[in-house]
């Protein structure tokens, strides 16, 4: 998979789609492809997190405090909040089928953000925007 391609994948992922086409490609140039097999553990809940996974194809299950709350499939997420913060993951992610995913760490993830400060700030309008959405729905 090249530049191109990854970065119209990142695209669609809701956090980066405030971003310009050279703020997508200077991220897809950090993405590393990643296989998984069935039954692999690509996340375990309470675990510090690496960094952020976009599912490219297969499935997987998202087991929160032992119980399936989610399943996830080529083009969903996870790992978002362990991108921006690096803290302990929410949710456990065990792949159900043979997967292919493309990853960025964390660190990777920062050291592109003091080459790129608007991908800051793009991405803080995107928390922002979210945390407004949750706030509503919560007080409704």
């Amino acid at each position: 998979m090249n530049r191109t391609e990854i970065a119209k994948l990142l695209q669609a992922v809701p956090l980066f789609s405030g971003l310009s086409k050279n703020e997508l490609s200077a991220i897809a140039g950090q993405a590393k492809e990643v296989r998984a097999s069935t039954g692999d553990v690509l996340a375990r809940q309470g675990e510090h997190g690496v960094g952020f996974f976009l599912i490219v194809d297969g499935d997987a299950r998202v087991i929160v405090n032992g119980r399936t709350r989610s399943r996830l499939k080529g083009g969903d997420t996870f790992g978002e909040i362990a991108l921006l913060d690096g803290g302990p993951r929410t949710a456990t992610v065990v792949a159900e089928a043979e997967m292919t995913l493309l990853g960025v760490t964390a660190w990777e993830f920062k050291a592109l953000l003091s080459q790129y400060p608007t991908i800051t700030l793009k991405l803080l309008e995107q928390v922002a925007a979210r945390l407004r959405t949750a706030s509503s729905s919560v007080t409704a």
